[in-house]
């Protein structure tokens, strides 16, 4: 059975300054935005729309602002806000926690708003730009979990080969579920994405895949990751993260319907 390894989630000491493989998976989430972005822009389709790499270089700067400030709120509301209003100095404590996936997309969506407010572009625009250089900075942000042994699984059948001990939670065997996310959450959806993304699609059609994609995926990969709390919805109950994906799945829906139905032979 594997055991997790448990690294120091201090990748380097530079005297009395420490550099977190948390904020270096978010450097790599951000330079990664940058370099597909930068291919996304040769793209013909795209091409056409005057998107620029200085467009890029702004759009950053306002989605790194909302995906920390966003992602950090979202974990603090969401997830633990008994805790946290009780100890509110920690919710600037950002490597204790961690961030909310869905109050980071928020926070991206209204910094976006913003910007495309700025620049005089159309917001659904701006988010089928964007939304598939998203999936990949994620899985980066669930390695970082990983490491700092965060999200640990629910617990697994010891035969599963990939069974794997949490030395900090118990000696159970569980799922290693960042990694799950990383690959589905993650990968596998930024493979989806760029494919159906690398042709001109109705405006909104691309976002809309985004959020049903994501919103599928992450409420079946949270059946492998201890939940945060659990919600009864009627006869069933779901984790909070499946309870915060339903309506990532309901407005992806509806942005692929209304995109189609408004548009069908239009391509942006």
């Amino acid at each position: 059975m594997l055991i997790h390894p448990m690294p120091d989630p201090i990748a380097i000491h530079l005297g009395p300054l420490a550099i977190r493989w948390y904020g270096l998976m978010y450097l790599a989430a951000f330079a990664q935005f940058m370099l597909l972005g930068r291919l996304r822009i040769r793209q013909a389709h795209i091409a056409v729309m005057g998107w620029k790499k200085e467009d890029l270089d702004d759009m950053l700067f306002y989605g790194v602002l909302g995906v920390v400030i966003g992602g950090r709120l979202g974990e603090v509301l969401f997830y633990n806000p008994l805790y946290y209003f009780s100890n509110p100095l920690e919710i600037f404590m950002v490597w204790k926690g961690g961030m909310s996936f869905h109050g980071g997309f928020l926070g991206v969506l209204l910094a976006m708003a913003i910007w495309s407010r700025r620049r005089g572009r159309h917001l659904m625009d701006v988010m089928d730009f964007i939304a598939p250089l998203v999936p990949l900075g994620y899985a980066f942000g669930r390695i970082g979990n990983f490491i700092n042994a965060e999200l640990p699984g629910r617990i697994a059948d010891a035969t599963l080969p990939w069974a794997m001990i949490w030395p900090n939670v118990d000696n159970l065997p569980r799922h290693p579920s960042p990694i799950y996310q990383a690959l589905v959450d993650g990968l596998l959806l930024f493979i989806v994405l760029w494919l159906y993304a690398r042709k001109a699609r109705p405006r909104m059609a691309v976002s809309g895949l985004f959020a049903l994609g994501y919103g599928c995926a992450r409420f079946f990969t949270e059946y492998f990751r201890t939940p945060d709390y659990l919600v009864p919805i009627g006869p069933v109950t779901i984790s909070a993260g499946q309870m915060l994906s339903v309506p990532m799945i309901v407005l992806g829906v509806v942005l692929l319907v209304v995109a189609y139905r408004s548009s069908p032979g239009a391509a942006r």
